[in-house]
């Protein structure tokens, strides 16, 4: 019987705007396809003043689409053409983002955007949880 790895997954925040939503409404609105589950580890990620870094993470608790949303939000996923809701029941931003540089990824041949939707290995994404609260002090 083999054990099904717990994947991480990187989520992008482009826009100054959609960085407080996520963080005061714990939801990130997506068009990136996967099979998200409950319990999933989300790295956020940001272009900040070192670089593209992670600014947090959260867990994912309750995945919804569109046919399960509000009249409203639904119209509001449609506008900006997303096609899930991931609400958060654990969500952490970091004080000092940790640099996408100074990860296993510095030599990934995809950056910026490109890492956006990208799938880690639960060691992976372990890894970079531990030296990003390392990073906090």
């Amino acid at each position: 019987m083999t054990q099904e790895e717990n994947y991480g997954y990187i989520l992008r925040i482009s826009l100054d705007d959609w960085e407080k939503q996520v963080f005061e409404i714990k939801k990130y609105y997506t068009a990136v396809r996967r099979k998200w589950h409950r319990g999933t580890n989300i790295l956020l990620a940001r272009k900040t003043d070192v670089g593209d870094s992670f600014i947090g993470y959260g867990v994912v608790g309750k995945v919804e689409h569109l046919w399960e949303l509000s009249p409203e939000e639904e119209a509001y996923c449609q506008e900006n053409n997303w096609k899930v809701v991931i609400t958060f029941k654990a969500l952490t931003r970091f004080k000092n983002p940790y640099p996408i540089k100074d990860t296993f990824l510095a030599d990934d041949p995809r950056k910026g955007s490109f890492l956006h939707g990208a799938r880690l290995s639960e060691e992976q994404t372990d890894d970079i949880l531990e030296a990003a609260e390392e990073l906090q002090g």
